[in-house]
């Protein structure tokens, strides 16, 4: 799939010509340096490698400044890799958040929130004691009974319990380009996407 790395700006919503108030999230899309260019020649797959974000040179390693110093642009912060692009880019080519259309429909992909860990009826949504589930009666939040009594004397693998919450890959596909406002990198998508304010998401047609 092609795209953009992005950062995401945060929410607001706007009205639609009904006057149907939707809420949507702004994401700083771009403009990306194309860092590496795979070819099935020498990599075995054909894709392109894109950069986004200025990193300080003092916080670079030196083999990172070798190697957009071949793309003749600064460090970069977040590098991706790219397949499906319909045309041919060069080593330093810019690609802008113009690639995408008002009206077409994206992925996008970024880390959520980490929340720490977490009890069941937050983690996977249990019911609580309202709904007595698994086994439980006067525990509000507990996650009740998980065994499988005298056989197999074991908890199954994959058991819905407390944990670590948060902090995973997430893709949200099909979201509505409302809005690109090419001088200032913005795009404007349909709904909520996954992560914090200020943290990179991957956008893909």
């Amino acid at each position: 799939m092609s795209g953009l790395i992005g950062r995401k700006i945060g929410m607001t919503s706007i009205f639609d010509e009904n006057g149907k108030n939707i809420p949507c999230t702004v994401i700083e899309c771009g403009p990306c340096v194309v860092t590496q260019v795979r070819t099935n020649e020498v990599d075995g797959y054909s894709a392109i490698q894109l950069g986004f974000d200025d990193k300080a040179e003092k916080r670079s390693i030196k083999a990172e400044l070798g190697h957009f110093k071949k793309a003749g642009t600064a460090a970069k912060k977040k590098v991706v890799e790219f397949k499906g692009f319909e045309e041919e880019y060069k080593l330093g080519d810019v690609i802008a958040v113009d690639l995408f259309t008002e009206g077409e429909f994206v992925d996008v992909v970024g880390v959520s929130k980490g929340k720490g860990f977490q009890g069941v009826v937050k983690r996977h949504g249990f019911g609580g004691v309202g709904q007595a589930t698994h086994g439980q009666h006067n525990r509000l939040r507990a996650p009740g009974s998980v065994g499988a009594s005298s056989y197999p004397s074991r908890v199954f693998k994959g058991m819905r319990m407390a944990g670590r919450t948060g902090g995973e890959n997430v893709t949200v596909q099909n979201l509505r380009v409302l809005k690109v406002v090419g001088e200032k990198n913005l795009l404007v998508v349909k709904g909520c996407v996954p992560g914090h304010k200020n943290s990179y998401v991957i956008i893909q047609k």
